[in-house]
C-alpha cells in the first residue's frame, strides 16, 4: 500500500458508489480528525490507544459498507466485528494541532470475512507536508442479525493496477493469518538464538529489574458506549484498553514515559458484550537494549463467570514500546529478569503451534492404532506421534495435562513433582527421568501450559518447555537436560473418540531417548504410545463402572 492508494481512495467521480450498487466493486471511505488536546497525553502527542479506535472504526464502517453491498439482495448494511488486526509499525508521531487522515478500503471479500486495507496519514495545517503514519490491515467477520447465514461474494476488482495487487495480495495475507508458521518460526528462531549465544543472559549495563515489578492488571465494565448496536463490544475500544495497560508496564521498566513503536498482530479469540467484565493483564516480556516487548492479556466475565472465577481468553498481543532521545536516538531500557509465568505461557503455546503446523513430515512406522512421523528441516529435528484413542477429547486433555500421572505410562518417567503453580492454565514441573546406556540419569524441569478450544474444530493444547527455576537447581548426580518444543494437540473425532498427536523438536538432551528410533532398531515410542493408549481408555472404564 503506497501514496498512490491514498489519492485512489480520494476519488469522487461516483465509482466507488457505483461499484456498491451494483454490488461488486470496492468500497473506501475516510476520517478525517483534527488532533486536539482531549485526543493527546501529556505530551500533547495523540494517544496510540486512541488511534487504535479510530482505525478499528473506519476500518469497521468500510466492511459493514462493502458488507451492505456484496449483499445487497438479501442484506442491507450487515454489521461487522474485528476477527484481527495484523502487525502495524508506527512511523510517525502526531500531535496536537495536526490533522489525521485515516482511510480504508476493503481489499478482498472471501466466504464470511473480509480484508480492510487502512492507510494512515498526518498533514502539518501550516506547512501542508503530509507524512505516513501506519498502514493496517484488518479482518472483519460479518455478523448478520437472527439466524440469518452471509455468503460474501467476491468483489469485482475493475480499478487500477495496483487495486488489483492489493486484491491479489490479500489472498496471501490472509493464508499467512490461518497459519501463522513463517511468523512464528521466525520468532522462535530468534529467541533460541539469542538463548543459544548467550545473549539473553549478557552481563547488565543497568540495574536488574524484575518482570514482575511491571505487571499491570486493570478491569472494564463494558458499557453501551463501549459497544455496537448488537451489544458484541468494539474491537478498537478493546485494543485502547490494552494499549493503556501496556504502557504503564512499561512505564514500570524504564521509569520514563515510553512511545509505543509497534503492535504484533491484534487475535480477537473471542467476543466480550455489554455487562462483561474485562480484566486486562500486561506485564514486560522482554527488554532489547532500546526497545522493550511488552504482553497483554484480557479475559472476559459475565455476572455468573464472575461468580464461579472462570474467565474466558478473548485476545492476546504483544506491543513493543521506545524510549524517545535527543538526535533521534533512542535509550536503553535496564534488563530484565523473569520471576513469574503468566506471560510465558503464550511463547510455549505459539511454538507448539508452529510446529505442528510443519508440513513434510515423512512416515517412519504406522500401524493401526499409532503412527510415527519425523520431519528434518536444516540442523532441526522433529518427532510426532498420533494416536487414535477411544476416549472423549476432554478426557484425554485432562489426563494429559497433569504430568504427575505420566510415570503411570511413560516409562522413562521416574518422577514429577509440580513445583510451581502460576494459574489454572501454567504450572512447572520437575521430572527425573531413567538412565539411558548406563549413563547418568537425568531430570528436566518443564513450564506446562494448557488451553482448551476456543471454537469447534480448534484442538486441545498442551505444551512444554524447558525453564529455569531457582527453586529447582541442578542435581550433581543427574543431568540437567532441557527441551525446546515438546506437548500434545488433542481433537475430538467422535462422540468417544479422539486423536491424540505428541509432538517434539528434539534437543541433545531428549536425543537419547528416542535415538533408537531415529535409527530404526528400537520400538521404544510406539511402545510407550500404545502405553498411553491403555491408560487413557483404562481411566475411562474405571470411571464408568
Amino acid at each position: 500500500m503506497d501514496q498512490n492508494w491514498s489519492k485512489r481512495v480520494l476519488e469522487t467521480d461516483g465509482s466507488h458508489e457505483k461499484g456498491r450498487r451494483n454490488g461488486s466493486g470496492p468500497v473506501a471511505v475516510q476520517m478525517c480528525q483534527s488532533i486536539l488536546p482531549c485526543h493527546a497525553n501529556h505530551q500533547g502527542e495523540l494517544g496510540a490507544g486512541q488511534l487504535l479506535k479510530w482505525i478499528d472504526t473506519i476500518a469497521c464502517l468500510a466492511g459493514e459498507w462493502d458488507c451492505g453491498g456484496v449483499q445487497a439482495e438479501r442484506h442491507a448494511g450487515i454489521a461487522c466485528v474485528t476477527a484481527s488486526m495484523d502487525d502495524i509499525q508506527f512511523e510517525e508521531t502526531v500531535r496536537v494541532g495536526q490533522v489525521i487522515n485515516i482511510k480504508a478500503r476493503v481489499n478482498r471479500a472471501f466466504n464470511t470475512s473480509m480484508e480492510v486495507g487502512i492507510y494512515v496519514t498526518v498533514q502539518e495545517v501550516v506547512s501542508g507536508v503530509t507524512k505516513r503514519v501506519c498502514v493496517a490491515f484488518s479482518t472483519f467477520v460479518a455478523k448478520p442479525t437472527g439466524t440469518q447465514k452471509v455468503s460474501l461474494r467476491p468483489l469485482d476488482v475493475q480499478g487500477s493496477v495496483e487495486e488489483m495487487l492489493e486484491h491479489s495480495l490479500a489472498s496471501e495475507r490472509r493464508r499467512l493469518r490461518l497459519y501463522n508458521e513463517e511468523a512464528f518460526k521466525n520468532l522462535m528462531k530468534d529467541y533460541y538464538n539469542l538463548q543459544d549465544k548467550g545473549l539473553c543472559s549478557r552481563k547488565p549495563k543497568a540495574p536488574v529489574v524484575s518482570t514482575e515489578l511491571t505487571g499491570v492488571e486493570s478491569i472494564e465494565l463494558v458499557l453501551p458506549p463501549h459497544a455496537n448496536h448488537h451489544g458484541n463490544t468494539f474491537g478498537g475500544q478493546i485494543m485502547a484498553w490494552m494499549e493503556n495497560v501496556a504502557t504503564v508496564a512499561a512505564s514500570r521498566l524504564c521509569g520514563y514515559y515510553p512511545s509505543l513503536g509497534a503492535v504484533d498482530m491484534f487475535r480477537f479469540r473471542g467476543p466480550s458484550s455489554v455487562g462483561d467484565r474485562l480484566v486486562f493483564k500486561a506485564m514486560v516480556n522482554n527488554a532489547f537494549q532500546t526497545s522493550v516487548e511488552v504482553g497483554v492479556r484480557v479475559e472476559a466475565y459475565n455476572c455468573e463467570e464472575w461468580n464461579e472465577g472462570t474467565p474466558r481468553h478473548i485476545n492476546s498481543a504483544s506491543m513493543i514500546y521506545y524510549i524517545p532521545g535527543r538526535d533521534g536516538e533512542r535509550q536503553t531500557f535496564p534488563d530484565v529478569t523473569y520471576t513469574t509465568l503468566v506471560y510465558l505461557g503464550y511463547n510455549n503455546v505459539a511454538a507448539l503451534t508452529v510446529l505442528a503446523g510443519k508440513r513434510g513430515w515423512e512416515a517412519s512406522n504406522i500401524n493401526d492404532k499409532v503412527g510415527v512421523y519425523v520431519h528434518e528441516e536444516a540442523d532441526m529435528l522433529c518427532l510426532k506421534v498420533e494416536m487414535e484413542v477411544k476416549t472423549t477429547a476432554f478426557h484425554a486433555f485432562s489426563l494429559l495435562s497433569d504430568l504427575r500421572l505420566r510415570p503411570q505410562w511413560d516409562i522413562n518417567y521416574l518422577s514429577c513433582e509440580e513445583v510451581e503453580k502460576a494459574d489454572e492454565e501454567e504450572t512447572i514441573y520437575h521430572i527425573k527421568c531413567a538412565t539411558v546406556n548406563g549413563g547418568k540419569s537425568r531430570d528436566f524441569v518443564f513450564l506446562l501450559s494448557k488451553r482448551q478450544p476456543c471454537k469447534n474444530g480448534d484442538p486441545y493444547v498442551i505444551a512444554l518447555r524447558s525453564v529455569t527455576v531457582a527453586t529447582v537447581p541442578p542435581e550433581e548426580n543427574s543431568i540437567r537436560s532441557e527441551a525446546i518444543c515438546a506437548g500434545f494437540l488433542v481433537h475430538e473425532m467422535g462422540y468417544s473418540t479422539c486423536k491424540v498427536s505428541y509432538y517434539n523438536q528434539v534437543t541433545s538432551g531428549v536425543l537419547p531417548y528416542v535415538e533408537g528410533n531415529i535409527a530404526g532398531w528400537s520400538k521404544s515410542m510406539e511402545e510407550t504410545a500404545m502405553s498411553c493408549i491403555s491408560f487413557l481408555e483404562r481411566d475411562v472404564l474405571t470411571t464408568v463402572f
